[in-house]
């Protein structure tokens, strides 16, 4: 098609072949010309090579994650400078392949990822992001196991391609597992087409018939019928498997596969209906606004398949991630227009509606308990209304004809409401902001409270004065005044810190802040701040009028001096042995020194291995308390202190591996204290501390232990059942010292600290290392001699023994030598007890048990009365309480049975003793028996065991949490609250939610109470932090911008926009398709930053304003030219001249018109370069349709024979070179390749250089 435009006409070569002689050949190839001659380094190169080309081919892929199925929904969230998580994966992917990842949001919030790079690489990150980015599903699918390998491909190379493309793991049993079960994780897209593939690749290997049917996606549907009727009737018929690829996989195809008859009868059917279809079927396209496709598509399809069944017309959709809006229907021609009718009546059956109201009028519009919109609600059946936080509009969704309605109801409220609320604004120092909401927002919640108005109050970042009130007109006057007020009083305050050690704060607050509440009274204007306890800080702050601040400030000063002259603390040195003196009985020494010196007095547990005695009080007091202790040990022993001179380099082989000599020295000698120098010193002395008579000992040993290490020392191993040390050892140490002194050798035994227990260690010199050796093994054969000891013990008694699992027997074998003990079965009327094992072992055993007979002889039983309902408090969680109890104080603790119902249990009602009469006045007062709980054990045991179980009996207080916070205290499915009741071991009670109750009930021991009541209080501050932090980010503002400017705002790629979000931190809506506003555009974020986005875009608008537009003629057959290789030229050209240029479209009338907008100076300069560009590229188009109609053949038809010649002979010139014989003497037809070169002899034929 000749597409010339000029006026210049071009010659038509036929006319001119058939009128004129044929040209010279210089006529037909005029000589170029010419030009200097160019010296170019090429000429010198001894041979021409090709230019090598590197083919990179590179590809891009997106794709979108929908909203429901993204892992990370925060994108929108996050603040400016913050970095989201999928934005570090996506990093991290694009370091690892090498390639390009960008992720936007779209206004559904899916998730739009566009991967660029090589196609290998774009392939592998694509299945990363989806594996990270997007929820994975799981499935499991039965396919034999000998069509495995046919999946897995030589060297895996299939599987891999296959995970690659649906961006999936799939996962192949082992052969050993002989399983035929494969696991495929992905999205359901993917999982989707991996299956389709895997269940192909399975059909086809299997021996059984296989056909690929070409059938065209659209007509799937016809095929499959509604809901698959047609396929799965089709199938129960012949008994063919009919695989059709779901609808994310498009691919035109069917796959049927099974017994040969029965895929034969399902291709034939199968091809018939797509021939019939394909031949009858007819298409319309309708447009159908995006957010009604749902409807039109219907739960799981169920509209698409109500529509097929009902017209037999397919309904296509396009996809959700495409911008579309047109749905296509396919059929006969006479259904087309009942399907049509029912996409309409299924489109338009559900409408959204908004209704403006300022957002903070929303509560009121909803009512108390909901009761207003409740109305409206109850009117309109079919309409669900939502508020949105932070907006200033209600969305009404349902049907036309009852949203219209609805929505006119919410008006009416919303002008009601206008008409009767107002707001107003006071300006407070920003400073005066967390004074005025109080600890815990108690103030604030107070006002709010007595005034019925809701106070907005800026955040700190916000650097904002103004508190806003909005509510009842006298509300907002009445919390005006008190906050005005607070103010004022508050610019009057001063703040003082004060500095209070923190081990006195507790003392200062006192039980339950008993204490402090009256200081608190005594100052009432003052408010007291204690550091949190985890803070490990000494100041406290103190804030009041200036008066009151000064005077308290003199009293906690007064206060803590004399705190710190009663509270001077020492530290004595008491021996071990010695503390139960210390105490006397039942604690009358230690009392008596308490009261007397009025110190307090802490000494380390029975199980601690200190005897460290902590003394507090007045210094004077607690030197008296000191002295009257030390006297208390000198009087039992005569303490002595003295030194030993040893050489420094022997110390650490006297210490021995791990202290294990030192040590056994020390517990040998009644536990005196010995202490070495340290090891950067080169002192020899060494400090031994004790009773006099234990550091004369230990002072011999240590002297023996070095004259030893000075002249010779050997040492040997003995190993021996770490239950016959004690025997080994003796009573005293009876047995182990006769070895020494027999032998002169040291015995060292494992401490508990010591990991290898069985190893005994003899050290000396050698004839008496080998000589206690020999003793030491003999006591170990003794002691392998088992012996059989035959006792009584009071079959009362037998029981204690062999409950929990014969734990009391279990300790005694561990401590003796591992005997064994037996007491007689249950129900065998016998008081015998039998022991084998060791003598001396046995003889061990006996006395023990005979000592816990003689205990439990003496122990008494004192009742406990505690409410049964608070006894599973007490017990604690697997009974732990109750077992810290019963092995600490060694008592039996035994908890009533539950109650028989029915009142089956009043026949064991206690007889009248001697006649006595019980009133029920009586009865009232004495203890039910539910509630008794019995302690077995020593006296004073047991009523120790009795405070400790009392302190357990749950208390309850209730905390003051708002309502809208008890959905984040309790968590997703209660997760929260159950970990705070088990890290507090309290049970937290939350009301109701028809209650609509603020106050959260916490039931557990008083200490536990205390520490999650805190924890409320702190999540409750976190909580309306963040309220108050959402509020702020709900400012709206509102800008008005002509909709042809909103693609430029917008940007390429969003890239515009997307700047101005992250820079300004806000959200910014663009008014949807069919908007009545089109021109409004919505700007959500912090108000200053609001208000900085709406700047920066009317500075955007205000530039694109200021430009022009120009249209320009350019021929359009060189747009392709000047719009380059993928548009680069044209990007270079509207990058140079900054401008915008726009070319016409295929449906525009004028297709040679072409919009250049911009600065007028610069669209001018564009314009000019355009032109230029036109007239360098119009002549080679020119050129380039002459050329072409010269290759054409000739179009007229030859009227003789001479033409039929003449076209044979093609295009003619004359006197061309090649008519005549070349002239090799020519030096123009053959010139010299360089100067000075001989031209080559006759004899010699022409032709390259051959190199010798």
């Amino acid at each position: 098609m000749d597409t010339a435009t000029n006026s210049e006409v071009v010659p038509n070569v036929e006319d001119e072949a058939f009128d004129a002689e044929p040209p010279t050949y210089d006529d037909a190839f005029p000589a170029l010309q010419t030009s200097e001659k160019r010296t170019d380094p090429i000429l010198n190169q001894s041979s021409w090579q090709p230019a090598k080309f590197v083919n990179r081919s590179k590809c891009t892929q997106v794709f979108t994650v929908p909203l429901e199925e993204r892992r990370f929904k925060e994108m929108k969230e996050s603040q400016f400078g913050d970095e989201s998580e999928q934005a570090k994966i996506c990093k991290d992917i694009m370091a690892r392949k090498n390639v390009t990842i960008e992720i936007s949001l779209a206004r559904d919030q899916s998730l739009t990822v566009v991967i660029h790079g090589k196609a290998d690489d774009v392939m592998k990150a694509r299945r990363d992001v989806v594996t990270k980015l997007q929820t994975q599903a799981n499935v499991q699918m039965k396919i034999p196991r000998e069509h495995h390998r046919f999946i897995l491909g030589k060297s895996g190379k299939k599987l891999q391609e296959l995970e690659l493309a649906t961006a999936t793991k799939i996962s192949l049993p082992r052969p050993e597992d002989g399983l035929d079960i494969i696991r495929i994780v992905g999205t359901k897209d993917g999982i989707d087409k991996a299956r389709h593939e895997i269940q192909c690749i399975s059909d086809e290997q299997a021996k059984l018939s296989f056909e690929r049917l070409p059938v065209l996606k659209v007509f799937h549907p016809f095929i499959c019928g509604p809901n698959n009727v047609t396929i799965k009737q089709l199938m129960e018929e012949t008994g063919a498997k009919i695989n059709v690829p779901p609808p994310s996989v498009m691919k035109d195809e069917i796959v049927v596969s099974g017994e040969t008859e029965g895929v034969n009868k399902c291709k034939a059917t199968i091809m018939m209906i797509y021939e019939e279809k394909k031949r009858k079927c007819q298409t319309v396209s309708v447009e159908v606004g995006k957010s009604q496709h749902k409807y039109v598509i219907g739960p799981r399809g169920s509209g698409l398949a109500e529509i097929l069944a009902a017209t037999q017309v397919s309904v296509e959709v396009p996809p959700l991630d495409s911008p579309s809006e047109t749905i296509t229907l396919r059929g006969e021609q006479d259904k087309l227009g009942p399907a049509l009718t029912m996409v309409y009546s299924k489109a338009n059956s559900v409408v959204f509606a908004s209704v403006m109201a300022p957002h903070w009028l929303h509560r009121f519009i909803i009512g108390k308990k909901g009761q207003n919109i409740r109305n409206v609600t109850g009117e309109y059946t079919k309409v669900h209304i939502e508020f949105t936080e932070g907006q200033d509009k209600i969305t009404v969704e349902g049907p036309p004809e009852e949203v219209s309605l609805a929505v006119k109801a919410l008006e009416n409220i919303v002008q009601d409401l206008k008409s009767r609320m107002d707001f107003t604004e006071i300006k407070v120092d920003q400073r005066f902001h967390k004074h005025i909401i109080g600890k815990g927002g108690s103030n604030i919640t107070r006002i709010k409270n007595e005034t019925g108005v809701a106070i907005r109050i800026p955040s700190d970042n916000e650097n904002s004065n103004i508190i806003r009130i909005e509510g009842d007109p006298k509300g907002v006057i009445r919390a005006k005044e008190e906050l005005m007020e607070m103010a004022h009083r508050m610019e009057n305050e001063k703040t003082k810190d004060i500095i209070i050690e923190q081990r006195f704060h507790k003392n200062i607050i006192g039980a339950k802040g008993e204490k402090i509440r009256e200081i608190r009274d005594r100052f009432n204007q003052v408010q007291i701040t204690f550091p949190d306890p985890g803070k490990k800080s000494d100041v406290v702050t103190l804030r009041g009028p200036k008066n009151d601040v000064d005077k308290a400030h003199k009293f906690m000063q007064k206060m803590h001096e004399d705190m710190i002259e009663s509270n001077f603390q020492a530290q004595v040195h008491i021996f071990k042995g010695f503390h139960k003196n210390i105490i006397g009985k039942g604690g009358a020494n230690i009392r008596k020194i308490r009261d007397e010196t009025d110190t307090k007095i802490d000494l380390p547990s029975e199980i601690s291995e200190s005897d460290v005695i902590t003394i507090t009080g007045k210094k004077a007091n607690v030197q008296s308390a000191k002295t009257k202790i030390e006297a208390i040990q000198k009087q039992l022993a005569n303490i002595k202190e003295i030194s030993v001179d040893i050489p420094h380099r022997l110390h650490n082989s006297i210490i021995g591996a791990k202290g294990r000599l030192i040590r056994a020295i020390m517990d040998e000698c009644g536990g005196v204290i010995i202490r070495f120098p340290n090891e950067s010193s080169t002192s020899d002395k060494v400090t031994i501390r004790g009773p006099v008579e234990d550091v004369e000992s230990a002072k011999k040993q240590l002297l023996e232990l070095t004259s030893e290490k000075q002249l010779s020392s050997y040492t040997a191993e003995v190993l021996a059942n770490p239950q016959y040390h004690k025997f080994l050892i003796g009573k005293g140490g009876s047995n182990i010292r006769k070895v020494r002194e027999s032998t002169g050798a040291r015995i060292i035994f494992p401490t508990d600290h010591d990991t290898d227990q069985e190893t005994i260690t003899i050290v000396g010199k050698e004839e008496n290392v080998k000589k206690a050796q020999k003793e030491i093994e003999q006591l170990i054969k003794d002691l392998d001699n088992i012996v059989e000891l035959k006792f009584n013990v009071d079959p009362k008694h037998h029981r204690h023994f062999v409950a929990r699992r014969g734990e009391v027997l279990r300790h005694i074998a561990e401590e003796y030598g591992g005997v064994t003990v037996s007491f007689p079965r249950s129900g065998v009327k016998s008081s015998e007890v039998i022991i084998k094992g060791p003598k001396d072992c046995v003889e061990g055993a006996k006395k023990k048990i005979l000592d816990i007979v003689a205990d439990l002889d003496a122990q008494v039983t004192v009742e406990c009365v505690i409410e049964q309902k608070y006894h599973r408090t007490v017990m604690g969680s697997l009974g732990s309480n109750i077992k810290e109890i019963t092995k600490t104080h060694d008592v039996l603790v035994k908890f009533p049975d539950k109650p028989v119902a029915n009142g089956a249990a009043h026949h064991e009602e206690e007889p009248i003793v001697n006649g006595e009469v019980i009133t029920d006045n009586d009865v009232e007062k004495l203890p039910k028996k539910c509630d008794t709980i019995l302690i077995t054990g020593k006296p004073e045991n047991c009523q120790e065991a009795k405070a400790a179980l009392l302190d357990l009996v749950p208390v309850a207080e209730e905390v003051t949490v708002p309502y809208d916070f008890h959905r984040f205290i309790i968590g997703q499915k209660g997760r929260d609250v159950r970990k705070m009741m088990q890290d507090f071991d309290v049970n937290i009670s939350i009301p109701p939610a028809d209650e609509n109750s603020d106050q959260v009930r916490v039931l557990g021991p008083p200490a536990n109470v205390k520490r999650a009541r805190q924890a409320l209080e702190e999540k409750v501050e976190q909580l309306e932090k963040e309220q108050e932090d959402r509020r702020l980010q709900s400012f709206e503002v509102m800008v008005e911008v002509d909709p042809k400017y909103h693609p430029k705002i917008i940007g390429r790629k969003g890239l515009v926009i997307k700047k101005i979000r992250e820079e300004y931190g806000v959200r910014i809506q663009f008014p949807e398709r069919g908007d009545e506003n089109q021109s409004q555009i919505l700007i959500h974020g912090y108000e200053q930053s609001a208000i900085d986005a709406k700047e920066e875009i009317l500075k955007l608008v205000q530039e694109y304003e200021d430009m022009v537009s120009l249209e320009v003629r350019i021929d359009r057959r060189i747009h392709p030219r000047i719009i380059g290789a993928k548009g680069r030229t044209l990007r270079r050209i509207m990058e140079d001249f900054s401008v915008d240029i726009r070319f016409p479209r295929a449906e525009d009338a004028d297709p040679d018109i072409v919009t250049i907008t911009g600065m007028e100076d610069n669209a001018l300069e564009c314009q000019d370069h355009l032109l230029n560009l036109q007239e360098e590229f119009l002549q080679d188009v020119i050129d380039q349709e002459y050329l072409q109609q010269l290759q054409k053949p000739p179009s007229r038809t030859p009227e003789s024979g001479s033409a039929d010649h003449q076209d044979a002979r093609g295009f003619v010139v004359k006197n061309a070179p090649w008519d005549r014989a070349p002239d090799t003497t020519s030096t123009d037809d053959f010139p010299a390749f360089g100067g000075g070169v001989v031209a080559p002899r006759t004899s010699q034929s022409w032709g390259p250089f051959r190199r010798n």
